[in-house]
């Protein structure tokens, strides 16, 4: 039977897209639908292009120049609204999509975060960072709390970036959010920052007609 993930949470989603770009899912597209309406955004893509194929399924795609698909869904308990993105390979078959590519700029958006590219020991990598503008916002944020000696929520502040999902670029930024914290004025120990650990990519669900 076919089937797909269904991502719980914002951290399960956005490892999902992390595992899969590098293995050449690489072209994309996203959008929003009513919650009552997910399953049947699956089986319509599932219908079109085979997004609950198995490996078997997806390796004759490949071999015959088709296009391999997936479909990531965040859809938490209780949501009107769910956000989905459609990810594919190079191939045929996605005409009729408005493909993005994962390369380009402005980078790949979703659930707040930016998908990037980084290098380390002489490697390039995929990570998830917060966008300029967001960053902006927190420095702005923590130095106004810092300057009217509210540390409370100052501290408060840290606690939710520190539980944010641990991705090296998001890591990356809280550190560099921590320290500014401390050059304002904030004495106390910051937060631990945990990087993310291996996650499920959620239940899955018939996307069979």
């Amino acid at each position: 039977m076919a089937t797909t993930p269904i991502a719980r949470s914002k951290s399960a989603a956005l490892a999902r897209i992390l595992d899969c770009v590098p293995k050449g899912y690489h072209r994309y597209t996203c959008g929003v639908v009513a919650a009552s309406k997910a399953v049947s955004l699956g089986k319509k893509f599932h219908l079109l292009y085979g997004i609950g194929c198995t490996p078997a399924q997806r390796l004759t795609k490949k071999k015959k120049g088709h296009a391999n698909t997936l479909l990531v869904v965040y859809w938490p308990v209780d949501i009107e609204v769910v956000e989905w993105i459609l990810l594919s390979t190079d191939g045929e078959g996605m005409e009729k999509e408005d493909l993005r590519h994962a390369e380009d700029k402005p980078r790949l958006h979703f659930l707040g975060y930016e998908l990037v590219r980084r290098s380390s020991r002489g490697k390039t990598t995929w990570t998830w960072r917060r966008p300029k503008q967001e960053m902006e916002k927190l420095h702005t944020l923590l130095a106004y709390q810092a300057r009217t000696q509210n540390y409370s929520a100052l501290t408060a502040s840290l606690e939710r970036i520190a539980r944010q999902p641990g991705f090296h670029g998001v890591l990356s930024q809280s550190a560099e959010l921590f320290h500014a914290a401390r050059r304002n004025g904030y004495t106390e120990a910051p937060p631990k920052l945990f990087y993310m650990q291996k996650t499920k990519h959620g239940e899955r669900i018939s996307v069979a007609p």
